[in-house]
C-alpha cells in the first residue's frame, strides 16, 4: 500500500500551522527572519559585502563590545587572551601591532611587559573607545586602518596580536600576506579565534549554541535579536584553524602552529616568520 504525503504538507505554511491571527504571526515573523539571514548571507559572500557589514556592525555595538564579550565566553575570554599573550612571549623593548584591535584591551595587555604597542581597527568608534581607555603616557597607540592594506613599511614589528580578527578579514590570506609583510624576520604572529568544528554534529550544535544565546543578548541590548547573528555566519565561512594554519605557512610564514581552546571550540594560532 502506497503511503502519500501527509495532508498538511500539501497545504500552504499559514494553513498547515492553522488559520487564525497567531498563524499568520508566525508566518510574518519566520518570513522575516529567514530573509534576514539569506541578506546577511548575501552580504557575506562577497569581500566588498563582508567589509561593509562588519564595519556597520562593530560601528553599532562598540559601546557593549568588552560586555557581550564576555558574556558570550561566561567570563573565559580574559583567560585566552592571557593565555595568547604568554604564547606570544612579548619582550620589553619590542615593537608590537595588535590588530582588529576593537577596544584595545589586548594591545594593553601586551603594552603592559614593556612593549611599545600600536592598536589597529577599521571601526572609529572602536578607536575611540580604545583611546579613552589607554593609559596616559602608556606604551599602547592607536591608529584607524584597515588590516587588507597595514599603513607601516616592511619589517617594522616584533610581534603582530589580534583577538577575534581572522575571522572578520574580508579576504583571509591577503590579511595574513600584509601581518607577515610587516613583521621582521623571526618574528611572531599570535592569533584568537573561534574555530569551525569538523564534526558536523558539534558544529550544529556549537553555531546553534551561538545563534541562541546571541539572539537573547542582541534582544536584551539593542532591542534586535538578529545583531549578533554575524558570530555564527561568519564561523559557517571560516576555513578553521588547522586550515588557516596551512594557509600562513603560503603567506610566508616559516612555521605555524595552532593551540585548542576550550576543547577545541577557539583556537590560538601561533606563527614565526
Amino acid at each position: 500500500m502506497r503511503v502519500g504525503p501527509h495532508p498538511h504538507a500539501l497545504l500552504p505554511r499559514a494553513f498547515a500551522l492553522g488559520s487564525g491571527p497567531r498563524a499568520l504571526h508566525v508566518q510574518r515573523r519566520t518570513s522575516n527572519v529567514e530573509r534576514k539571514i539569506l541578506s546577511l548571507r548575501t552580504s557575506l559572500a562577497t569581500p566588498e559585502g563582508k567589509g561593509r557589514y562588519a564595519r556597520r556592525l562593530f560601528a553599532t555595538i562598540a559601546d557593549r563590545y568588552d560586555f557581550v564579550t564576555v558574556a558570550l565566553s561566561y567570563g573565559r575570554d580574559r583567560a585566552w587572551k592571557r593565555r595568547l599573550v604568554a604564547l606570544a612571549a612579548p619582550r620589553a623593548g619590542e615593537r608590537a601591532l595588535d590588530v582588529a584591535c576593537g577596544t584595545g584591551d589586548l594591545a594593553r595587555a601586551v603594552a603592559a611587559h614593556a612593549v611599545r604597542v600600536v592598536g589597529l581597527d577599521v571601526t572609529a568608534p572602536m578607536i575611540a573607545i580604545a583611546r579613552r581607555q589607554a593609559s596616559p603616557g602608556g606604551l599602547a597607540g592607536f591608529v584607524r586602518a584597515d588590516m587588507m592594506s597595514l599603513p607601516f613599511g616592511d619589517r617594522q614589528f616584533d610581534l603582530v596580536t589580534s583577538g577575534y580578527g581572522l575571522r572578520n578579514a574580508p579576504v583571509l590570506d591577503t590579511a595574513l600576506r600584509e601581518m607577515c609583510r610587516v613583521l621582521k624576520p623571526g618574528g611572531r604572529l599570535c592569533t584568537l579565534d573561534f574555530d569551525r568544528p569538523a564534526n558536523g554534529l558539534v558544529r550544529l550544535v556549537y553555531l546553534s549554541y551561538l545563534t541562541i544565546v546571541g539572539s537573547a543578548w542582541g534582544l536584551l541590548l539593542h532591542g534586535d535579536p538578529e545583531t549578533y547573528r554575524y558570530i555564527p555566519e561568519s564561523i559557517r565561512t571560516y576555513p578553521g584553524s588547522a586550515a588557516v594554519i596551512r594557509l600562513m605557512k603560503r603567506c610566508g610564514f616559516a612555521e605555524a602552529r595552532r593551540v585548542p581552546v576550550l576543547g577545541g571550540l577557539m583556537a590560538i594560532h601561533v606563527a614565526i616568520k
